[in-house]
């Protein structure tokens, strides 16, 4: 499959497009470092995402503990500046079954699904973390953007809306992700180009994953939901913003 056929459906989900005046600032060679270390952030923020559906929803209490300690090195690295490539290599697999909880018609779906996405997310971690390391880039703790949080904000307060809601969230962020990348790679070095391409396949995957595990949660049409988020999600895209970074709004003057 093309990248223009991967994008296709992405584009059409997406209710607007990432605007001009963000990719102008993103492609500036000043602002790489902090694109690189909210993209690294990013990644960890995704995977913490999906074990915490784990770990709310589908697994057990042995697998919980196998869930956590399997992101932890990434956790501690992001939050207290402990480890380092060669530590976090070893820490990418998961060694223990995720064996799900409760009989329910979704449980061992989003554990098969949530489980290869914190493999992927974190094996993204470790590319980032290399090319920063590789470019003398230091990591450096920021602050987070607007974006997740503008998200959340219309989650609703029961179950099983919650999870539904949270589910709809992650399938924009993802989709947000791919189209970004795809938007970005033209305009960076051989190396970054390849490397923001070879990540379109999996968010374009991610946002699928989320949409279709919303939709068997449900067990109806969720489309004024999904309408909803895009909604926000745009505005969010399109909206002024002073702060930059990779999920931030449009650069103010």
């Amino acid at each position: 499959m093309s990248h223009e056929q991967l994008l296709a459906p992405i584009k059409t989900f997406l209710q607007a497009e990432s605007p001009g005046a963000w990719i102008e600032k993103a492609k500036q060679p000043e602002n790489l470092p902090m694109l690189l270390t909210d993209h690294l952030i990013c990644e960890l923020k995704a995977a913490q995402t999906a074990m915490w559906l784990l770990r709310k929803y589908a697994a057990d209490k042995a697998s919980s503990v196998a869930l956590l300690d399997w992101l932890q090195p990434f956790e501690k690295f992001v939050y207290r500046k402990e480890g380092d490539l060669a530590s976090l290599a070893k820490s990418e697999k998961l060694t223990k079954s995720i064996l799900t909880k409760a009989d329910t018609s979704y449980g061992q779906d989003l554990i098969d699904k949530m489980v290869l996405l914190i493999k992927e997310e974190l094996h993204h971690f470790y590319q980032v973390l290399e090319i920063m390391t590789d470019r003398n880039i230091p990591y450096e703790n920021i602050t987070a953007s607007r974006y997740a949080k503008g998200m959340m904000s219309k989650v609703r307060t029961h179950e099983p809306a919650i999870l539904i809601d949270k589910l709809i969230c992650g399938a924009y962020i993802e989709a947000r992700s791919c189209e970004r990348f795809a938007k970005l790679a033209p305009h960076l070095d051989d190396e970054l180009n390849k490397f923001y391409v070879s990540l379109l396949r999996s968010e374009a995957r991610h946002y699928q994953d989320y949409l279709a595990l919303a939709e068997q949660v449900a067990g109806h049409d969720i489309s004024d939901r999904v309408k909803l988020f895009g909604e926000v999600e745009a505005e969010l895209i399109s909206s002024p913003d002073d702060d930059f970074k990779f999920h931030s709004g449009c650069p103010s003057p």
